[in-house]
């Protein structure tokens, strides 16, 4: 597989990692989806390039079907969500705000130590971006478990989705084509359920907030 340059690519991986980090900060729904928009079309992008270098078209239609469905079609049923119910700001975290940076650190600083380190070995020129790639794994599932509000773990999980995929090229590791086109239907599939899904509840229970509703009984 032909990569992009390692300066270029662990550019794109800290603008990856960046992004993973300030949905964490940010507490209004529209900017989570921003980031996460944002994320999506460097992976695309790159992926795009990948099937220009190696003229594959097969890659180019992956390219093109995660920039419709990550880029295209994921933003737009979550800014509908958003709308229809005025989710104007994300609920709280488990975690203060000290708090989730000082797990943040910790999980980027276990990434960067000695037991990850020989994971660098699969791509021993991008070294760096491999391990901040890691850690763009660990912050995005950080970022499902400490949000209470449902859209943003939803958007952590297809953040975790982006980093696989980051990680993927790095590391060089290829799969089938049709493969990868399937994982992404499976991801279409799922945004829509999941939309609909939690504008069902919102509409029930008037909130997306996952600790309000622990303590639901079936009547």
């Amino acid at each position: 597989m032909n990569h992009l340059s390692s300066h270029f690519l662990f550019f794109l991986e800290t603008i990856l990692f960046t992004s993973v980090v300030l949905m964490h900060l940010t507490k209004k729904n529209f900017t989570v989806i921003l980031l996460y928009t944002v994320q999506s079309l460097v992976v695309s992008g790159v992926l795009f390039y990948s099937s220009i270098q190696e003229a594959s078209f097969l890659l180019f239609i992956v390219a093109a079907m995660t920039f419709i469905v990550k880029v295209g079609i994921a933003p737009y049923f979550f800014f509908k969500l958003i709308k229809l119910h005025r989710l104007q700001f994300s609920v709280s975290t488990y975690l203060n705000s000290p708090m989730t940076f000082i797990v943040i650190a910790l999980l980027t600083a276990f990434t960067y130590s000695h037991y990850f380190r020989k994971l660098t070995i699969l791509s021993p020129s991008n070294g760096d971006a491999l391990l901040l790639s890691m850690s763009m794994i660990f912050i995005a599932i950080f970022l499902t478990v400490n949000r209470k509000g449902a859209l943003s773990q939803m958007v952590g999980i297809l953040s975790f989705e982006n980093a696989i995929v980051s990680f993927a090229y790095i590391t060089g590791l290829e799969t089938n084509a049709g493969a990868e086109v399937g994982i992404l239907f499976i991801i279409f599939i799922w945004i829509i359920i999941a939309t609909v899904f939690a504008s069902m509840i919102y509409t029930h229970f008037g909130t997306l907030n996952v600790s309000q509703m622990k303590n639901l009984k079936e009547e």
